[in-house]
């Protein structure tokens, strides 16, 4: 019954983001953009998959273009410069991909402007960012059960950078106040 009742809850979320995103007049060229931020470990990529499969829209994941456990304000940077942007100028973007185990850059996806798009990770809702989306939801969910769905997730991987990336997600919060100009705060959404 628990999980029945987390589905209704995840699915009238996402209806009512779909719904807001459609309301307003899209703030990125022809697409109407979907942003989904959160500390590490808040739901972030699962919820934005199952919004992506709610309302048929391509996901870019910060994940991808951070360059390494510094990159944060440089994912945000290559957030707005290489898919954004082009996107507002109804021009293809070339969507970055950081391979993590070879610490390299791999070849970027192009994204031809889609209707709505859906952008999920830390820092996805930055200002710089924010211009460009009709909808900004922030995931608030306790420091405790981030760090263990974190770890339990990526494990050996991230454990020796989870301090080091935390004071990168406080040094970005605190500049950004991203919670505050989130028009959805939602805590834990499982599917």
């Amino acid at each position: 019954m628990r999980k029945v009742t987390e589905m209704r809850k995840m699915l009238n979320i996402t209806r009512r983001i779909g719904e807001m995103a459609r309301a307003g007049d899209p703030q990125c060229g022809i697409t109407r953009v979907i942003a989904i931020d959160g500390r590490s470990g808040a739901g972030k990529s699962t919820f934005a998959k199952a919004l992506a499969a709610e309302l048929s829209a391509p996901v870019v994941s910060l994940e991808c273009l951070y360059d390494g456990w510094n990159g944060l304000d440089r994912g945000i940077g290559l957030l707005v410069t290489r898919v954004l942007e082009p996107l507002a100028a109804r021009k293809t973007a070339h969507v970055p991909r950081y391979d993590w185990a070879r610490e390299t850059w791999g070849e970027p996806w192009p994204l031809d402007p889609p209707p709505l798009l859906i952008v999920e990770g830390v820092g996805a809702g930055a200002r710089r960012a924010a211009v460009y989306e009709n909808v900004l939801v922030w995931l608030e969910v306790p420091a405790s059960v981030r760090k263990r769905l974190a770890l339990d997730r990526d494990g050996d991987t991230f454990a020796p950078y989870w301090d080091q990336w935390a004071a990168e997600e406080d040094a970005m919060l605190a500049r950004e106040h991203t919670p505050d100009r989130a028009n959805v705060v939602s805590g834990p959404l499982t599917p």
